[in-house]
């Protein structure tokens, strides 16, 4: 049996902290997984903005409130899980994810945890797994599962390296150079028919 596993955002949905970013007008929070492949360096980064500007969970959800799935995910996903089980696994918080999921039909997802204070501050975050993408990979291996993995940052690589297949979706142009073994894909219909292929 296959199970796919997609990555969230930049794939399905805009990159939360970009459109963050961009509504309280911090570029600095801009950055991402595809800029930095350090995790834990990348959150603190983050966490240390959003304290020195006073900003908190309330603030980021409430950008997270006004943003839609990328124009043609939900009808891609819907597909796809009609052919083959599908889990996004996400280094995004439960806290960011829950609005999305609803306007994505409920899919399962697995993603980590925020750690927030009282009045709404971002203290720190709990990882549900280390390298959390390939473990869980690994682990739906382990029990045997195949799984065929897509993405579009370096976090993502892990998951499609030990993946049956895997494939690029709307990546960097200096990833799709350094990994060229992998197909790279801009359109749902294109990642759909390559999913296809192995099931």
């Amino acid at each position: 049996m296959i199970i796919t596993c997609l990555d969230l955002e930049g794939v399905l949905v805009p990159e939360i902290w970009i459109a963050f970013a961009d509504a309280v007008g911090i570029p600095e929070l801009r950055r991402t997984t595809r800029d930095e492949p350090d995790y834990d360096k990348l959150m603190k980064y983050r966490i240390e903005i959003l304290k020195k500007n006073n900003l908190g969970l309330k603030e980021i959800q409430s950008t997270i409130e006004k943003i839609d799935p990328l124009p043609g995910a939900k009808e891609f996903l819907d597909e796809l899980r009609e052919c083959c089980q599908t889990i996004i696994i996400s280094d995004t918080f439960s806290q960011f994810a829950a609005p999305l999921m609803k306007k994505l039909g409920q899919p399962t997802i697995f993603c980590n945890t925020l750690e927030v204070a009282e009045n709404g501050e971002i203290t720190g975050y709990k990882m549900r797994c280390e390298k959390s993408k390939l473990t869980t990979v690994k682990a739906l291996q382990s029990i045997g599962f195949d799984t065929i993995a897509s993405g579009d940052s370096f976090n993502d690589l892990g998951m499609i390296q030990a993946s049956k297949a895997g494939f690029l979706f709307r990546s960097t142009p200096q990833i799709i150079k350094d990994y060229p073994q992998y197909p790279a894909f801009t359109e749902y219909s294109e990642l759909l028919a390559a999913i296809k292929k192995y099931l």
